[in-house]
């Protein structure tokens, strides 16, 4: 850890929206960032408002009349110039296919040496409420009421305040999985497996190619007390493991990867089963609901929030 603590970060700062806040995280973690904060004023309304009790609110939001929205990461200082060509990149193509309002996206540098990212990032999560599940991070002491299943989680680099849309879409489009078994692919840190398994699933398999998001996914049911249980947590890609097959299955990931998924990943759900797919920007919706329909899905539900897209999908046979 000391030696994390004294590598040298350049903090990079792009000025955007509320309502494009989260499609400039995605963005940057397209351009390689292991992890993201927004910034933005119009989150101490909801604080305010809250009948939940919040320990922490970022004085700088509460003072001023700031209306920017920022969305920030930081990367070593040796890899900084090439993230930053990566990002002009990306940003330029966003003002092209974002359907909101995405501010000036501008962009800003400044050195952080000896920044602590894994504890800075911390202050900006917020627990994720959907009907189903409650997602808490971990050291945040929530009171959850009557009935209320929690999931607590411990992000690390594999999950970002970015993708909460898509995450708190995917949880509310999850079908009933009592006694089922659960694929969750692309798990990240493992929130929508975990999920599942505190909600009455039989099993849950789930994989993912990079080996920090499985360590993060592994530490994460641990910390639910999950491990023990029937749920096992693999690097693998699941269209190289015919064998395995379920129920449910959860794929939070993005529109290409999901397009390049359908006619593979259709072969691992059971008979009747279903499918819940999120991470996909409006522009896109239309080209996953047709490779999936293609491979003889039927679309059940549609959720929308902000600029992104879930599907339920069913299998007829």
């Amino acid at each position: 850890m000391s030696a994390y603590k004294k590598m040298k970060y350049i903090e990079i700062a792009v000025t955007t929206t509320t309502e494009a806040a989260d499609l400039v995280a995605d963005v940057l973690f397209s351009s390689g960032a292991g992890g993201v904060s927004v910034d933005d004023p119009s989150d101490v309304a909801y604080v305010l408002q809250s009948e939940k009790f919040w320990d922490y609110v970022d004085e700088e939001l509460l003072n001023g009349d700031r209306r920017e929205v920022y969305v920030k990461t930081l990367v070593a200082e040796s890899e900084a110039d090439g993230f930053l060509a990566g990002l002009t990149a990306e940003l330029a193509a966003l003002k092209e296919y974002a359907e909101c309002d995405c501010g000036s996206l501008a962009v800003f540098t400044k050195p952080e040496e000896g920044a602590d990212w894994r504890n800075e990032w911390r202050k900006h999560f917020k627990p994720i409420v959907t009907p189903n599940i409650t997602v808490v991070p971990a050291w945040i002491d929530y009171k959850p009421a009557d009935g209320e299943r929690i999931v607590k989680i411990e992000p690390g680099s594999a999950f970002g305040t970015g993708e909460h849309e898509t995450t708190r879409l995917c949880l509310s489009l999850m079908p009933d999985v009592t006694g089922k078994d659960v694929l969750d692919v692309g798990c990240g840190s493992g929130i929508l497996g975990i999920s599942a398994l505190i909600a009455g699933a039989a099993s849950v398999y789930m994989c993912d190619i990079d080996a920090t998001a499985l360590a993060s996914a592994r530490e994460n049911a641990a910390l639910n007390g999950v491990a023990d249980k029937k749920i096992v947590a693999e690097q693998a890609d699941l269209l190289q493991n015919p064998t395995k097959t379920g129920d449910v299955i959860f794929a939070n990931i993005t529109a290409d990867i999901l397009i390049r998924l359908s006619q593979g990943i259709v072969k691992h759900l059971k008979p009747h089963g279903k499918m819940v797919l999120s991470g996909i920007i409006h522009q896109r919706l239309d080209e996953v609901k047709k490779a999936y329909s293609e491979a003889g899905l039927t679309c059940a539900e549609h959720k929308t929030e902000g600029e992104w897209d879930a599907l339920l999908f069913v299998k007829p046979i």
